[in-house]
């Protein structure tokens, strides 16, 4: 956790705060919003995560014409066979980063509502499983950006949502300073699927007191 933390410090400067927060939704196995003003590092911070981590990754631009099956997939025709077959969509990559959130239209966020809650897909009366582990990272800017509020259904299923801190002047120049070098080689993941996993299994076996949980309520 401490090299995770690292990698993303150097990606995103001067945010110890909301890469915390970033871990935390991670390591509880939910999904976590983050919202800000455009150009401020959410995408950024959200692409650093999924190079951290070894699983794929997969990301959807928030348009105004998205489709349901831009997300979820659709069945194809496959003339070969003489019959339609499942093309998967993005939402099967174990990290989902759906860009600008809050500019998809009503009808594809409802197809984000049974994979985000359920775990899964149903595209033509069929259900698909999605993989484990399963994260999906949300960013959306303020709503005088040409967007819209999000559904109290959409954003019921974060558990987080997170707001990144403005930077002081030294890390500003830094982030100015870096942009004018080469950019560096994408370095390899710090943890792996299995790693992953063993970390989400370590959250759900912390033994919680009913007391600790009513104070908490």
């Amino acid at each position: 956790l401490k090299s995770l933390r690292v990698r993303l410090g150097e990606a995103l400067v001067g945010q110890a705060g909301p890469i915390d927060l970033l871990i935390v939704g991670l390591l509880a196995g939910w999904h976590v919003l983050v919202e800000d003003r455009p150009g401020s590092g959410k995408t950024t911070l959200a692409r650093a995560l999924a190079a951290a981590l070894g699983v794929g990754s997969a990301r959807v631009q928030g348009t105004a014409d998205l489709l349901p099956a831009d997300i979820t997939g659709s069945a194809v025709w496959n003339p070969g066979t003489a019959e339609f077959t499942f093309v998967p969509g993005p939402i099967f990559a174990p990290l989902l980063l759906v860009d600008e959130l809050n500019r998809v239209p009503p009808r594809s966020l409802s197809a984000l509502l049974e994979a985000m809650a359920e775990r899964h897909v149903t595209v033509d009366g069929v259900t698909y499983a999605l993989p484990f582990p399963f994260l999906v990272i949300g960013t959306q800017n303020p709503y005088d950006h040409g967007t819209h509020p999000l559904p109290d259904s959409v954003r019921d299923r974060f558990a987080l949502r997170i707001a990144l801190d403005p930077l002081d002047p030294e890390h500003e120049a830094r982030v100015v300073l870096t942009h004018l070098d080469e950019p560096p080689a994408s370095p390899g993941p710090v943890v792996d699927a299995a790693g992953l996993a063993a970390l989400l299994a370590g959250v759900r076996e912390v033994h919680v007191a009913p007391e600790v949980g009513r104070y908490a309520v």
